[in-house]
């Protein structure tokens, strides 16, 4: 038996080579002068000798645009001709696969970060990307070149400013690794850091990341007065950084993925669900964006389980069809070898639902903002663009 919902969002595929985060880095470099191997993204900055690209966590373009209130200058920006964009984020929707299509230019199912938690191959065990595993070489994980490694070589001083405790983590080898890393904790101390940096060489490239909006929207929702005050300061933080910049330096503004609150009786619990628990040996990725791996033989009863179970409030794939949809990346540019790193099944969660599991994922699972899926309030990012004058 399945749930009753409304579709709301077709959860259309990210568009990928043609407005993605995984083009944000390469269009970029385009305007540094960076040689790319191909065309940049669907919008052309002009020239530049600094830029400065600041991510902040969880900050979708609808949440934006539907409190342009506390964000003034943001959303001025975002109505801006020639200034304000929209991209898609990637699937999943989620910070470890996010920032390794930033750092990469690359789409998910090319550098293989493929989820906030993955199968590791041959090892029966999950890993935690935001965690990583001491047992997992990042840079075997990994081993394409980095947009940050592309543009050192191409003479242009890179800096990644960010909390000190990012600064040797596996994500950061993985996908930031050509950067010289500065770690500072407090904000304004990081933006004290960027600005620093882009004043330091006549050609450079900062990369800024702010993560509190994220942190409150999953423990307060995207609802709550904690993170409207939050969206207000991180309006005023990104107008004082712009106020700073050099003469010759852009600003590029964008984010990772959106977020939707969940209420409590749209949570799917496959720890107390049985039908949904059948056949399955491990259960990855997160709550809006599910990797369902199958004990050996049971992929495709797992597979009719999970479509009658979410039928109307998921979007149930078997890994070679969600590859070959797109979820992923071009089909033709998903490498063999990390689209065995995807699970059996994909899940991806339509209108405000969530498969949780309240034993395995204690924590997560009582998150009130989540993000992960296909639909437009996760994957619209905003991407904006602030010149000095």
């Amino acid at each position: 038996m399945g749930y009753s919902a409304v579709d709301v969002d077709g959860l259309d595929p990210p568009a990928y080579r043609s407005g993605a985060l995984s083009d944000v880095v390469p269009t970029i470099g385009a305007a540094l002068g960076v040689p790319g191997d191909r065309e940049p993204g669907p919008w052309v900055p002009e020239p530049t000798d600094k830029a400065c690209l600041f991510l902040i966590d969880g900050m979708g373009r609808e949440l934006l645009a539907g409190h342009a209130d506390y964000a003034p200058y943001l959303t001025e920006l975002l109505a801006a001709p020639g200034r304000g964009h929209t991209l898609t984020a990637g699937f999943p929707s989620t910070t470890s696969t996010s920032l390794a299509s930033i750092g990469t230019g690359l789409p998910p199912g090319a550098h293989g970060m493929l989820g906030y938690r993955l199968l590791v191959p041959a090892s029966g065990r999950l890993m935690n990307f935001l965690r990583w595993d001491q047992n997992v070489d990042p840079l075997e994980w990994q081993p394409h070149e980095t947009m940050f490694e592309r543009m050192s070589a191409a003479g242009i001083a890179v800096t990644h400013v960010a909390a000190p405790r990012f600064a040797d983590s596996g994500l950061t080898r993985s996908v930031f690794r050509g950067a010289r890393f500065s770690g500072a904790d407090s904000v304004d101390e990081q933006a004290n850091r960027a600005i620093e940096a882009l004043q330091a060489a006549d050609r450079s490239f900062v990369y800024l990341y702010y993560r509190d909006l994220d942190f409150i929207g999953h423990t307060s929702g995207v609802g709550s007065p904690r993170w409207r005050e939050e969206l207000a300061y991180v309006d005023s933080l990104v107008e004082r950084l712009a106020e700073r910049l050099p003469a010759d330096a852009t600003l590029f503004v964008t984010a990772d993925h959106g977020m939707v609150d969940v209420p409590t009786d749209r949570r799917v619990d496959m720890d107390q669900d049985l039908e949904l628990r059948a056949g399955v040996a491990l259960l990855g990725g997160e709550a809006r964006a599910r990797h369902v791996y199958a004990t050996p033989g049971a992929a495709r009863d797992v597979l009719a389980i999970w479509q009658e179970r979410l039928d109307g409030v998921a979007l149930v794939r078997g890994r070679d069809q969600a590859v070959a949809e797109g979820w992923f990346g071009p089909p033709g540019e998903v490498d063999g070898a990390m689209a065995a790193r995807v699970g059996d099944v994909m899940v991806a969660m339509r209108d405000n639902w969530a498969v949780i599991a309240s034993e395995r994922e204690a924590v997560d699972s009582r998150q009130v903002g989540m993000h992960g899926s296909l639909t437009s309030a996760e994957q619209l990012v905003p991407l904006l663009e602030i010149r000095k004058g």
